[in-house]
């Protein structure tokens, strides 16, 4: 047994039976820092199996823990236990991997906002992300409905960022900044 100090973020730990515990989340996160790849996903299958993983309970120790050796070994496992978003599109389907690349939390695809349906959004930061090419929005008619949809998002309380393909394969850094900055995560 090895005693560890450390300032614990008020998710990550409780009190059970008078005795100080950390979250299973954090458990794991800490795991895999001293245990090997193999120990670390039976750790994860198990905790699945009993019904206590909660990956966004890990994602959200992951990005408090910025630095720590542990995150090699825990994002693509995270990666690999999260189901594929639905897409509808190649350009969504690297998108999807462009946000997973740079560490971005993974947007809800296809979804429903204000009776539009959206490309890309984190509801609880109020952010759409609408991914554009030219073959189905060089029109007249779709860059006024594009204009008008987004004035109704905006309305709505969401902030609403256009990309093209050309934008994240041609300046990806300053794209993932965009969207980390528009997220409120540095």
């Amino acid at each position: 047994m090895r005693l560890h100090r450390s300032s614990l973020h008020a998710e990550d730990r409780s009190v059970r039976d008078n005795i100080p515990v950390t979250s299973v989340a954090r458990t794991l996160f800490d795991l895999g820092e001293v245990v090997d790849r193999r120990r670390l996903e039976r750790a994860f299958e198990e905790a699945d199996r009993l019904r206590r993983l909660d990956l966004r309970a890990i994602e959200r120790v992951c990005r408090r823990s910025r630095g720590r050796r542990s995150l090699r070994v825990i994002r693509p496992l995270i990666d690999s236990l999260l189901p594929a978003p639905e897409t509808r599109s190649v350009l969504e389907r690297r998108f999807v991997a462009f946000c997973r690349n740079h560490r971005l939390p993974a947007p809800m695809m296809n979804a429903l906002v204000s009776d539009f349906l959206v490309d890309a959004v984190w509801p609880s930061r109020r952010l759409v992300v609408e991914l554009d090419s030219y073959g189905f929005h060089r029109h007249r008619a779709a860059f006024e409905r594009d204009r008008k949809r987004d004035a109704e998002l905006q309305l709505a309380g969401y902030s609403v960022l256009r990309l093209t393909d050309r934008r994240l394969t041609g300046e990806p850094g300053q794209v993932a900044a965009q969207i980390r900055r528009l997220l409120g995560s540095g």
